[in-house]
C-alpha cells in the first residue's frame, strides 16, 4: 500500500519526456537539446537614439563635414534641424552619422531601386536545333525564329546534331551554320564561332540591339502618339426600321404625287383690262 501510494505522486512518464514533462531533447543543460536559435537580422541602419556610441562623426544635411561630436549634441542638434540622425559607416572609427530626412531618403531610394529593375534586362538565350540534312523549308522555319528571337532582342543558341555517319562529315554543319549566320547578319551577329562539343556543333548569335532598347522602341509608339495620329472609329448609323421604311416610302409617294398635280394644273394668265 505504501508503495502504490508513493508512485501515485509521481508524474507518469511519456516515452518521449522526462519524469517533469521535459522533452529528452529539449530539456536545457543536455548536450543533444536543441539550441537556441537567433532573431532577426535587421539590415536598417540605426537612427537616433538606436546609435549607442559616446561620439560619432557628423556629416551635415548638404554633405558639409561638422567634425567628431559627442553623441549627444549630435542628437540635440538633429532634433533642433527636425531631422534624423543616420549612421552611414558603422564600421568606422568613430562611426560617420549624417543628419537627413530618413522617411524622404527611404521612398527616394525605393523609388530609384524600382526604376533601376524597370530598365533592366534579363539575358535569355533561347536554343534551335538543326540537323545537317535540314529540308528547305524547315529551315526557312528555323530561321524564322532566330529572327524573331533577335528581334526581341535575345541571344540564340544554334545547335547541330550529328547522327550515326554524320559525325564524320562536321564540315556540313560548319557551312550551314554559316549560312545562317548570313542569313540573319542584319538582325545579329555572331557572338560564339561554331566550336565541336562532341555529338553537336553550338554557335551563339546574339542581337545588335539590347532588349531594353527594343522594349522602349515598343512603348514610344503606344505611349507618344498623339490623338490627331491615332485612327479615328467612324460610327455607322443605325438601320432603320420597317416603320421608318414605311413612312418614308408614304412621304416620298406623297411628294411625288404633289409634284405631278402642281405640274398639270394650268398656269393662270391676268385678264386683259379695257383698251384706253
Amino acid at each position: 500500500m505504501h508503495a502504490v501510494r508513493g508512485l501515485s505522486h509521481v508524474r507518469a512518464a511519456s516515452p518521449g519526456r522526462g519524469p517533469r514533462g521535459w522533452s529528452r531533447h529539449a530539456r536545457p543543460g543536455r548536450p543533444g537539446g536543441r539550441k537556441p536559435t537567433g532573431g532577426h537580422i535587421s539590415v536598417e541602419p540605426r537612427i537616433n537614439e538606436r546609435i549607442r556610441v559616446p561620439e560619432v562623426r557628423l556629416v551635415g544635411p548638404n554633405g558639409e563635414q561638422v567634425g567628431i561630436v559627442a553623441l549627444g549634441d549630435a542628437l540635440r542638434l538633429a532634433q533642433e534641424s527636425d531631422l534624423d540622425l543616420v549612421e552611414v559607416a558603422p564600421t568606422a572609427r568613430p562611426p560617420v552619422c549624417k543628419l537627413m530626412d530618413y522617411g524622404k531618403f527611404k521612398y527616394e531610394s525605393a523609388l530609384k531601386a524600382r526604376e533601376s529593375r524597370k530598365n533592366q534586362a534579363q539575358t535569355v538565350i533561347k536554343e534551335i536545333k538543326l540537323r545537317p540534312k535540314i529540308d528547305p523549308h524547315d529551315y526557312g522555319t528555323k530561321k524564322g525564329h532566330v529572327e524573331r528571337f533577335l528581334r526581341q532582342g535575345d541571344k540564340v543558341k544554334v545547335t547541330i546534331m550529328f547522327r550515326g555517319r554524320e559525325q564524320s562529315r562536321p564540315e556540313l554543319g560548319f557551312r550551314l551554320l554559316q549560312r545562317l549566320a548570313g542569313d540573319v547578319e542584319e538582325l545579329g551577329f555572331v557572338e560564339s564561332q561554331p566550336k565541336q562539343d562532341g555529338r553537336n556543333m553550338i554557335m551563339v548569335i546574339g542581337p545588335h540591339r539590347r532588349k531594353s532598347d527594343t522594349k522602349a522602341e515598343r512603348a514610344v509608339p503606344r505611349d507618344g502618339a498623339s490623338q490627331a495620329e491615332r485612327p479615328t472609329r467612324v460610327r455607322r448609323p443605325p438601320a432603320p426600321s420597317a416603320a421608318e421604311v414605311r413612312e418614308a416610302e408614304v412621304r416620298e409617294a406623297a411628294e411625288s404625287a404633289a409634284a405631278g398635280a402642281g405640274q398639270a394644273e394650268p398656269q393662270s394668265t391676268p385678264e386683259a383690262g379695257p383698251e384706253g
